[in-house]
């Protein structure tokens, strides 16, 4: 039986999880009309990405006889100023949802729901992954975003980004 704080911590998760798809589909959109279809393919993986973590956390909620709580989805609100600015942003929204991943966590600690720690575990890691990622482009954008060549470039390697679907066991 999951403690009543940790399903509202993790029901809340799934909505912020559709959030960041939301978000980062937004950011896709602003490539593509930028004229930046590498950048626009990479965002539309991270959405994808998003989605499916969302899944997880529904099918956590399911596997321990929970029934998941699907709230209306905010609209994102991020003014898209500029290709850096979004970079930029996509880091600050991965910082917050691994504050949001460490706040589900301690609630689970503090419980002794050693389950739901577990499970936990692989996004922990996921966020660290996810705030390199997001800290490299923010970075690389820097050195090469004012050099049309090597934004090109740059816009090309991310264009070769496929998308793989988590593999994590429940």
């Amino acid at each position: 039986m999951l403690d009543q704080k940790v399903v509202e911590l993790l029901n809340q998760q799934i909505n912020k999880e559709f959030y960041s798809a939301y978000l980062y589909l937004d950011f896709s959109n602003y490539y593509y009309e930028e004229g930046l279809e590498g950048f626009g393919s990479w965002y539309k993986i991270q959405a994808q990405e998003e989605r499916d973590h969302a899944m997880l956390f529904i099918q956590y909620l399911q596997n321990n006889g929970v029934r998941p709580v699907l709230e209306a989805i905010e609209k994102p609100a991020v003014a898209l100023t500029s290709a850096k600015a979004v970079l930029e942003e996509g880091l600050k929204h991965e910082q917050y949802v691994t504050g949001l991943i460490h706040t589900i966590y301690d609630a689970a600690y503090s419980v002794k729901d050693f389950r739901t720690m577990q499970f936990l575990d692989w996004f922990v890691k996921e966020q660290g992954e996810e705030e390199n990622n997001a800290d490299n482009l923010v970075k690389r954008f820097a050195l090469f975003g004012d050099d049309p060549k090597s934004l090109y470039m740059l816009d090309s390697e991310l264009a070769a980004r496929v998308y793989s679907a988590p593999s994590l066991v429940l």
